[in-house]
């Protein structure tokens, strides 16, 4: 059975998320745990968060399995695009140049594999 973990309005650009969320999709949920405590982009460590809640909302889902047993893994993630701050910067002759400060949506969602 699946279980899902959702981040909303993470600060960071949904573009430098996308890229944590390709390494890790697909994985064994202790490798991508491993992948994501010692990769050096900050996303990483909201990303590892998010993979540690979606992990205690299955083992919530399943009270009698362990997690060793079910041979978890990250099912689906994917990044959409959050709220935009829109700033401004001062520009030279009194003018102002817009900044964009985006956000981003993850969502997680690990399942266990089937013994064989």
């Amino acid at each position: 059975m699946e279980a899902v973990a959702k981040l909303n309005n993470n600060p960071t650009s949904t573009r430098k998320m996308r890229l944590l969320a390709d390494l890790i999709r697909g994985l064994d949920a202790e490798k991508a745990l491993n992948i994501l405590k010692f990769h050096p982009k900050h996303p990483s460590v909201p990303l590892e968060k998010l993979l540690l809640s979606a992990i205690a909302n299955w083992k919530i889902k399943n009270e009698g399995a362990r997690v060793e047993d079910a041979n978890l893994f990250v099912k689906t993630v994917f990044v959409d695009g959050g709220r935009v701050l829109k700033r401004m910067r001062p520009a030279p002759q009194g003018r102002g140049y817009r900044v964009r400060k985006r956000s981003n949506h993850v969502t997680l969602v690990v399942d266990g594999r089937a013994a064989k």
